[in-house]
């Protein structure tokens, strides 16, 4: 059983090559077939259909066969039997009389006894008794008148030019016989010479019935074939344009949460060494600062978790707060009176639906590049409101301003930020980064206003 299973695979697989190979060829000519315009369509078939009809009598569609037929037994004509005729000395039912009288020498030919009554009743000798003879046998007849008293030697001398005569009349009938039998011959050998025959054999008739089945099926193929390939083509731009977006979110994600994870490690590792140290200087400050940590941590450690696992990728803008401020409140402990907040946004908008991790990313660019490096630092406002039908959130710095200090990023942050708004809301949301007066920076973030059911005041 393994054996025949074993021989049966290699047909298998040739099978299966040669029909991925037909329809990998019917797709390429339906394919070519929808790339001509209907004009050039008609002039190829117009073409084909001229083409089936030349080369249907063109050679290999269409040769000549010369045929030898050779004739093995020829039936002689009817005319050839003629001569027979001629033959006296062999019909036993006539015979001459030779009749000498007064009026002179008669040869005539007669009718055997019995073979014809009329014959017998005639009078020998008479002279009507020749032209009766010669139409009932067909056989010449001689007649030669004598003078009167012709003597004995005339008379010798006339019956032997009569025999002559006879000699030279069968001489002339033999002749003749011969020259038909020769005739005859000549015309039995010519029926035996071969003769040739032409013979035309035509396969190439089912050309143009060919060409028009296969003009009419690509007719068929060009209207049908065209939707469907382009439904075909729409359904994968579709998936395709699905699964780029579903990559940038991710990777837009990514992005966000490895910065996250940079930053969150930095700013607790350098929480808790201020806490240690005013732990030794000052107890309530640190407890202070303790507290705030509590609160962020609590605040922070399910934002990636949820962010992830929500479907349209947002939050309200309550819980982004609530990150927010333990954040500030532990910034004012370790920079004192360097850091003022101002933080305007009605509880109304709590439950206004906002991307994760925005808030606080502006809020850690405002303070790492405008405020920390500012000697004297400066004030950080928060501010949310509705414009327009919009939710816009501005975060606003009295800093050095935008790019102008030491620790000025790369924009990566802004930009990820920028495509996330992208991915989420398409052209229904911006932001915008503006100068700050006297100093400092703004950057607005507007989005689509949606209340969330649920949300935290």
């Amino acid at each position: 059983m393994n054996t025949q299973s074993d021989s049966t695979l290699p047909a298998t697989h040739g099978w299966q090559r040669f029909a991925s190979a037909a329809m990998r060829g019917f797709h390429a000519y339906a394919n070519w077939l929808v790339g001509i315009t209907w004009k050039r369509f008609f002039l190829l078939s117009l073409a084909l259909l001229i083409g089936a009809a030349i080369l249907q009598d063109l050679p290999p569609f269409t040769w000549r066969i010369d045929e030898r037929i050779e004739s093995t037994s020829p039936a002689p004509p009817k005319a050839a039997k003629a001569p027979k005729a001629v033959k006296p000395a062999k019909s036993p039912s006539v015979h001459y009389e030779v009749t000498i009288d007064e009026r002179g020498i008669r040869v005539l030919p007669r009718a055997a006894p019995g073979a014809a009554s009329a014959a017998s009743g005639a009078a020998p000798g008479a002279s009507g008794a020749a032209s009766a003879a010669a139409p009932e046998t067909g056989l010449p007849s001689i007649q030669i008148d004598l003078p009167n008293a012709t003597s004995r030697e005339a008379v010798k001398q006339v019956v032997e030019e009569v025999r002559q005569s006879v000699e030279e009349a069968m001489d002339e009938k033999r002749q003749a016989l011969d020259e038909a039998q020769a005739a005859l011959e000549e015309l039995r050998n010519a029926d035996r010479t071969p003769s040739k025959r032409v013979r035309v054999v035509r396969v190439g008739d089912f050309l143009p019935q060919l060409a028009f089945l296969l003009i009419l099926s690509s007719a068929i193929i060009k209207s049908t074939y065209k939707g469907r390939m382009q439904a075909e083509v729409k359904a994968a731009q579709a998936t395709e344009t699905a699964e780029a977006e579903s990559l940038k979110r991710q990777v837009v994600e990514a992005r966000m949460a490895a910065m996250q994870a940079q930053v969150e490690p930095h700013f607790l590792f350098n929480t808790l060494a201020s806490i240690d140290h005013l732990i030794e200087t000052d107890p309530p400050r640190a407890s202070i600062m303790q507290k705030n940590l509590i609160s962020l941590l609590r605040a922070s450690m399910p934002t990636l978790r949820e962010a992830n696992a929500t479907t349209n990728g947002v939050r309200d803008l309550g819980r982004e707060l609530a990150m927010v401020k333990p954040y500030l409140e532990i910034l004012k402990v370790r920079m004192e009176e360097r850091l003022t907040t101002d933080i305007q946004v009605p509880d109304g908008l709590l439950s206004a639906e906002f991307p994760p991790m925005m808030l606080q990313s502006l809020v850690e660019n405002a303070i790492k590049h405008g405020l920390e490096p500012k000697a004297e630092g400066g004030t950080l406002g928060i501010k949310a409101e509705i414009v327009h039908g919009k939710l816009r959130v501005t975060v606003a710095d009295t800093g050095l301003g935008f790019g102008k200090a030491d620790t000025a990023g790369t924009g990566v942050g802004l930009a990820n930020i920028r495509e996330r708004l992208q991915l989420l809301y398409g052209n229904k949301a911006t932001l915008v980064v503006t100068e700050n007066s006297p100093t400092g920076t703004v950057v607005s973030i507007s989005v689509p206003y949606s209340a969330m059911q649920g949300a935290s005041a």
